[in-house]
């Protein structure tokens, strides 16, 4: 082996360390991130306690997650509170209560519908991944169905259609509504997870080819 490639090889070798290190600390590093992030947004709910209560003045000094982790005993004891048939009163009277503000009524009336139905266990915001052909013919991406328009909305639009979610990359938690033909739609053979997946990951992630059952020989 000459210098020369003995050299090159070296040079491969630390470009493959380096670009390996790279793999195992960025998503690491962005995973960590995240959840400082997180945490932090969630400490800040310690700023609704009296100055007395604050744990910093209790324990004499700070003591980082403190408010997420009191935020999700608080969470907790509230849904937990709610299941039984006294606070299922409380809620209604809350929610009827509600009801009656002007602005304040209709507002808190459509972010409870969206939040019953993405955070229910019996919810199904997204019912099924579907490949359509946006923003322009020729296009495709992958959107999710939501349900079917209704109103006054379903009275203008001729044939059946569909409500779909076309989420943006890699962020899907923004995106756009549309009303589509169901004939303009392709049902995919993928789990909401995995076309989620593959959204996020801008392509990267491809999803697993479906298995396909043999078609059994003619008798």
């Amino acid at each position: 082996m000459t210098a020369k490639t003995a050299k090159s090889t070296k040079k491969v070798t630390l470009k493959t360390y380096f670009l390996t290190g790279l793999l195992v600390l960025v998503p690491l590093a962005i995973t960590l991130w995240v959840l400082g992030l997180v945490i932090g947004t969630m400490d800040q709910t310690l700023n609704l306690l009296p100055g007395a209560w604050q744990p910093e003045r209790l324990l004499g000094f700070n003591l980082p997650g403190i408010g997420a982790v009191l935020t999700l005993v608080f969470i907790f004891i509230v849904g937990l509170l709610a299941q039984n048939f006294i606070g299922q009163t409380l809620v209604k009277w809350w929610e009827t209560l509600l009801a009656h503000i002007p602005v304040v009524g209709p507002l808190y009336t459509s972010v409870k519908q969206v939040s019953d139905t993405l955070l229910s266990s019996s919810g199904n915001a997204f019912r099924k991944a579907l490949l359509i052909e946006y923003p322009r013919k020729g296009c495709f991406t992958i959107a999710f169905m939501t349900g079917i328009p209704g109103g006054d909305v379903a009275n203008h639009l001729e044939g059946e259609h569909v409500s779909v979610y076309v989420p943006t990359t890699p962020n899907p938690t923004s995106g756009f509504f549309l009303m589509l033909p169901r004939a303009d739609v392709v049902e995919l053979d993928m789990t909401v997870d995995a076309a989620l997946k593959y959204i996020v990951s801008m392509g990267v992630v491809a999803p697993t080819m479906p298995t396909r059952r043999p078609i059994d020989p003619p008798l």
